[in-house]
């Protein structure tokens, strides 16, 4: 099969690792993994964004990334989208306590007299 244009070619590759990811089980869970990663970019990227803007960050961008690390694990198989959350839920928990034990260091501490 011959690709002429680049969107189908880009098409054609994205379909073709989407059969090598809903392969195996172990592939299934490897791509639930790989859509929490998009979550925990796009979590990045839109906590950046509205801090640039001065807006204040909170559930808004989580269920946003959430969303769309989910449609994109949607596509490879069903089990990818239960690994993407799970995985996703980790992450997330994983990110507050390291922005917490951050914040915790930043701040001074009160003097006690």
């Amino acid at each position: 099969m011959r690709v002429c244009r680049c969107d189908n070619g880009v098409a054609l590759v994205s379909w073709l690792e989407q059969a090598k990811l809903a392969s195996s089980e172990l592939f299934t869970i490897l791509g639930g993994f790989t859509s929490s990663l998009i979550f925990l970019l796009l979590l990045t990227f839109i906590g950046n964004y509205q801090e640039t803007l001065g807006i204040k960050t909170g559930w808004g961008a989580v269920i946003v990334a959430e969303a769309v690390a989910v449609l994109a694990a949607s596509t490879v198989h069903r089990v990818c989208i239960t690994t993407c959350f799970l995985f996703s839920a980790v992450l997330l928990y994983e990110v507050n306590k390291l922005s917490e034990m951050l914040l915790s260091k930043s701040e001074p501490k009160a003097k006690r007299f």
